[in-house]
This record gives structure tokens, C-alpha cells and sequence, in this order.
């Protein structure tokens, strides 16, 4: 049990495991406050996030959905390793869980399984969303699952805590999955929490944290050329390559069949891109269904840009 780490020192605390840091907006003060308790604070929770792409992924993870209002987390840990922070004090990250698990979190032991959804998990635990689909299928990067590690290390290193205070969503609350999937690439060994707590006792055996080995760094990401000729109600040039952009970045249903006609479907997914980003839409326009160079650009870096 601990009383919250201040804001700076949690920045502070993952900082010094080496790890690259980006602040989000006023990450500092973005919290629910007001919607129960935020402390006293027993342990890391680590999640999968469902999305893909760094930016969608963040945005999302720091300002919620109608239904369940950010930030989701306080920091996302995305494919590269890289933490962004967008909140800090209560978030709605843990949901209910089982006060069996707690107590062991808080005795650092063996966790039993978690059955019931009685405890509130959102004042008790940090978290940190990990961008991955969460669909078995989806590799974690060695350099992400080096990340979580150093990220959940720092905060148990700030409070004193061994590596028996980190658990997952699935360990906590009945029916969750997160965070699962294979290390490294398709078919790899699949990411397990104890190996997540293996490598947190490591770290915190180390009394000053080596920086982690920097994996050659990517070249930027280069959008593909913007098909000549591309416009709504048309079938050629083909119109995949836009709709699966949308899906990576939310702004299509997953359910939709990727086709080669623009029809309306695709049409209303650009015009809801457009008004989350009206700078790329057509000057005078409030319902733009055309994406434009410009926009097809800045759409493909947003779901797969580094």
C-alpha cells in the first residue's frame, strides 16, 4: 500500500529505467476525479489496447469513448516501446475486480484465480496500454515487451514493491484476455505475464538500469502514392488501399468488406476522418466524402507511420 507517486515523480520513475517518454497534452492534470477514489495504490496493471497505429491508439486511450470517457490508462506503450502519457490520477483502466487477487497483490504471492468483480481496480492500480489487437495473432516487438517491463519496473522501483505487485487484466478482472498474443513475430513464444514478471525481478535486481539495446531504427514511413483518378462512386483505381486505412484508424467498421468501389460506405467513413481532421477537408465543404492527396497522406501515417 502506497500513497500515489506525484506526477513528476512517475515520470521521474519510468525516465529513469531508460525508457523514451513522450508527454501528451496536459497528461498531468487528465484524470476522473470526482468518480471515486484515486488511491492508496497497491500495484502496475498491464492491457492490450484492440487498436492498431500509434496515433489512433493514443487518442483513443487518452480521450475514452462516449460510453467509457478517458484517459483508459496513464501511459500507452506503443510497437516501438515508446511511453505516452496521457493521464494521471484516476483512469478508467481497471473496471471491477476480485479482492482475492488484491490482498495477494498486496502480500506479494501467488495470485489465485481471479472469479468475482467486487473490488474497484481503477484506485488501486497504475496502468499502462500496450498497443496490440489482442487477437493471439498480433506479434509484440521485443523492444515493447522490453518496454512494459522497464515501465512496471520504474513504479515498483519508486514504491518499493517486488515484481509480484504487476499483473495483468486478464489476472484481475473475470473475462479479460489482456494481454496475450506471440513474441516477436506470428507463430513466436507467446507473451505470458510471469515472463513479464521475470524480467520486472531482473530489472530491479539491477541497482542502476542499463539502457536497453536500440534496435536500428526505422526508416520514416513513406504514404503510398495517391492513386490518380481516386474519387467517390468509382471502382478504378481500386479503393482497398483507403478502406483499410480507415479500418487500421477506426474511422470504417472492421465488418465491412474491403471492395474496389467508393461507394457509400467508404464515403461516409472519409467524411467522419474529415471531421476529426477538418484541415484536410475541401474548403467550404462540412461533409466531405473525397479524401485528396492530402488527406490520403496524413490518413496512412496515422494508422502506419512510426
Amino acid at each position: 500500500m502506497a500513497t500515489p507517486l506525484s506526477a513528476s515523480a512517475f515520470l521521474a520513475a519510468l525516465r529513469g529505467e531508460q525508457l523514451d517518454v513522450v508527454e501528451v497534452g496536459s497528461w498531468r492534470t487528465h484524470n476522473r476525479a470526482g468518480h471515486g477514489a484515486w488511491g492508496p495504490m497497491h500495484g502496475v496493471m498491464i492491457h492490450h489496447t484492440v487498436t492498431e497505429g500509434t496515433a489512433h491508439s493514443v487518442a483513443i486511450c487518452r480521450d475514452g469513448y462516449s460510453t467509457l470517457p478517458g484517459p483508459l490508462c496513464h501511459g500507452v506503450i506503443d510497437k516501438a516501446g515508446t511511453v505516452h502519457l496521457v493521464g494521471y490520477g484516476r483512469a478508467n483502466h481497471a473496471g471491477l475486480g476480485d479482492d482475492d487477487v488484491l490482498a495477494a497483490v498486496i502480500a506479494e504471492r501467488t495470485l489465485p484465480a481471479d472469479n468475482e468483480a467486487n473490488t474497484d481496480g481503477n484506485s488501486r492500480f497504475y496502468g499502462f496500454e500496450c498497443i496490440n489487437l489482442g487477437d493471439n495473432i498480433d506479434p509484440w516487438p521485443d523492444a515493447q515487451v522490453e518496454a512494459i517491463a522497464r515501465a512496471a519496473a520504474g513504479i515498483c522501483r519508486a514504491h518499493g514493491w517486488g515484481a509480484e505487485s504487476v499483473i495483468g487484466h486478464s489476472e484481475w478482472q473475470p473475462g479479460k484476455i489482456d494481454p496475450r498474443g506471440p513474441i516477436g513475430k506470428k507463430g513466436g513464444p507467446a507473451l505470458t505475464m510471469a515472463k513479464i514478471r521475470a524480467r520486472v525481478a531482473e530489472l530491479l535486481d539491477q541497482k542502476t538500469p542499463s539502457k536497453p539495446s536500440t534496435p536500428s531504427k526505422p526508416k520514416p514511413y513513406t504514404p503510398p502514392a495517391f492513386p490518380a483518378g481516386l474519387a467517390p462512386n468509382k471502382a478504378k483505381p481500386s479503393a482497398k488501399t483507403l478502406q483499410h486505412a480507415l479500418k487500421a484508424t477506426g474511422y470504417m467498421p472492421k465488418s465491412v468488406t474491403e471492395s474496389d468501389n467508393y461507394g457509400p460506405i467508404t464515403q461516409a467513413s472519409v467524411a467522419r476522418f474529415h471531421n476529426a481532421h477538418p484541415s484536410y477537408r475541401s474548403a467550404g465543404k462540412s461533409y466531405d466524402p473525397a479524401i485528396g492527396a492530402k488527406g490520403w497522406a496524413y490518413l496512412h501515417r496515422l494508422a502506419y507511420g512510426n
